[in-house]
């Protein structure tokens, strides 16, 4: 099997990186903003052990309910307000780096694509949780 480059979604939060990391990882944040398409999707439940070994579960379901699936991992490395990174069920991997600037907040997350959904699905998909997140923090 072929292996498929890693995908890269990032962008800038109006906001310091404490708070930024604090929404990221805290489980009633992540249930209000951890959905590509608020209008039909929503995460009604989070589970998050953030250390390494540490794991985290969170519930995506389609608000019809005609769909739903645990995204679940292990924390590999875990460096506050810096750097997480952790393996997917699937044995993927994603690492989300979190710097800090002027008062703003980067995030760049890359991830390991999987191989039933075309690359650049997987990036909008991705990239729209992560604008999703941006307005949810910036609107705090």
């Amino acid at each position: 099997m072929t292996q498929l480059s890693k995908i890269t979604v990032e962008a800038t939060v109006n906001a310091p990186v404490a708070k930024v990391w604090e929404a990221w990882n805290t489980p009633s944040d992540i249930m209000q903003w951890n959905t590509a398409d608020p209008a039909t999707w929503h995460t009604p439940s989070s589970e998050n052990d953030l250390r390494v070994g540490g794991k985290f579960k969170n519930r995506m379901e389609a608000k019809d309910g005609s769909f739903g699936f645990d995204f679940e991992g292990v924390y590999d490395s875990v460096i506050p307000h810096q750097e997480i990174t952790y393996t997917m069920g699937d044995g993927r991997q994603a690492t989300t780096l979190f710097t800090e600037k002027d008062g703003k907040t980067h995030l760049a997350t890359t991830f390991d694509p999987e191989t039933q959904n075309d690359p650049e699905f997987q990036k909008a998909g991705w990239q729209a949780i992560l604008n999703n997140f941006i307005k949810y923090v910036e609107s705090k």
